[in-house]
């Protein structure tokens, strides 16, 4: 019969094993990675060459009169009109419908490309030529919009009056 275990010995690591392995770790990690290690060092160069890494390191250094200086910055009535501003915005980009946006973003872009192809020729235009281009479908419906776009305002504008009176 076996004699019974009585005393367990437990193989303490040396330290200078666990260091080799973990750089034997990492070495295999780096050669597994080493299009995105070379990509990072290319990176790192060139933030150092640019003196990002000093920069950094001064604005954390000089965090407190940073801070103090971007608060006094943040409480001028300009930002706080700018945030407003962003608000109102998103508010009423998010109360069009896609396609009413997409309409109204090619129109401004065909208009401002025409526009500028009419600056870069410098023609002048005859009140004859502009009274027969008015009859034309596109400025009919581009004149109908701009009235009801004004109608439209101007709706809004009295209301906001009524409501200031």
């Amino acid at each position: 019969m076996a004699k019974p275990i009585r005393q367990i010995s437990r193989g303490i690591a040396n330290e200078a094993d666990v260091q080799a392995q973990a750089v034997d770790e990492i070495l295999k990690a780096l050669a597994e990675n080493k299009e995105a290690v070379l990509s990072f060092i290319e990176l790192t160069k060139e933030l150092h060459e640019v003196h990002v890494f000093e920069t950094a390191g001064a604005l954390i250094k000089q965090r407190n009169e940073v801070g103090v200086i971007a608060m006094q910055q943040v409480n001028q009535p300009a930002v706080h009109n700018i945030i407003k501003s962003g608000f109102g915005l998103f508010k009423f980009l998010g109360g069009l419908q896609p396609g009413q946006l997409d309409t109204l973003l090619q129109g401004v872009t065909l208009g401002l490309k025409r526009m500028s192809q009419t600056g870069e020729q410098g023609k002048k235009q005859s009140i004859w030529k502009m009274r027969i281009r008015l009859r034309s479908p596109e400025i009919r419906a581009a004149m109908t919009t701009m009235v009801d776009f004004m109608e439209g305002m101007g709706e809004a504008f009295l209301k906001n009056r009524e409501k200031r009176e």
